[in-house]
């Protein structure tokens, strides 16, 4: 069988359904809610199996799923070379939402990443020791951070509300997935100009690790064929 990741709840199983519904197949959550089990009519040969959208990235580049929606940011974030383990096959067109770099409103010298660059330089020079961002996204931070040459800064990591750690004095500046800005503007920051990390959505994904036997091939493109755009 061909096994088909997606998320297990929320409204990202409710868009990734509404999706395949509108393509000819229809994915069903069967059992209880706490039972993650699923089926899949429309085409034959094809498993859903249901996880959580972090888990989903893992899953596909150990090869013990075939395809998987989760959102970009998730495989860029948890998967070292990423498009060397997973292949993006669809964009789906929700779910999206930005990763960007913030900073409080009070530093009004402070607007892009050139100024934040000189503000770490200064921040750790008055401190000793360097300005802290807050983020759940560890690699994608740091790879967009040295490629456009910040230093003098610490990552620390968050695993609660990220917008609230500079409030909180935990640390100075954020980087954080989201949608509208409102939560931002609500806590005192600002999104940098040039501050845009990734912009993320859904997307539908295959590993590339997978040994693929006669019949997962055969239920691969079956399932393309419905759901591609050609």
């Amino acid at each position: 069988m061909l096994k088909l990741g997606v998320p297990s709840k929320g409204r990202l199983m409710e868009k990734t359904f509404e999706w395949f519904s509108a393509r000819g197949v229809t994915l069903k959550k069967t059992g209880t809610d706490r039972e993650y089990a699923g089926a899949v009519e429309g085409v034959d040969g094809v498993e859903l199996v249901l996880l959580s959208a972090g888990e989903i990235p893992r899953e596909l580049a150990a090869g013990r799923i075939q395809l998987g929606v989760t959102g970009s940011d998730l495989v860029r974030e948890k998967l070292a070379n990423w498009n060397r383990q997973v292949v993006e096959i669809e964009q789906m067109g929700f779910g999206g939402a930005d990763l960007i770099v913030a900073v409080p409103q009070a530093w009004v010298d402070v607007d892009c990443l050139d100024d934040l660059d000189a503000a770490a330089a200064a921040f750790r020079a008055k401190h000793g020791f360097r300005l802290r961002i807050a983020t759940k996204y560890h690699r994608l931070v740091r790879e967009f951070l040295r490629r456009e040459g910040v230093a003098d800064y610490q990552l620390i990591d968050s695993q609660g509300a990220t917008e609230g750690t500079v409030k909180n004095e935990t640390a100075e500046a954020i980087a954080d997935i989201t949608s509208t800005g409102e939560t931002l503007r609500a806590n005192g920051l600002k999104i940098l100009d040039d501050g845009l990390i990734h912009a993320s959505q859904a997307t539908l994904f295959r590993g590339r690790r997978a040994h693929w036997s006669d019949a997962q091939r055969d239920a691969l493109v079956a399932l393309l064929d419905k759901l591609v755009t050609k």
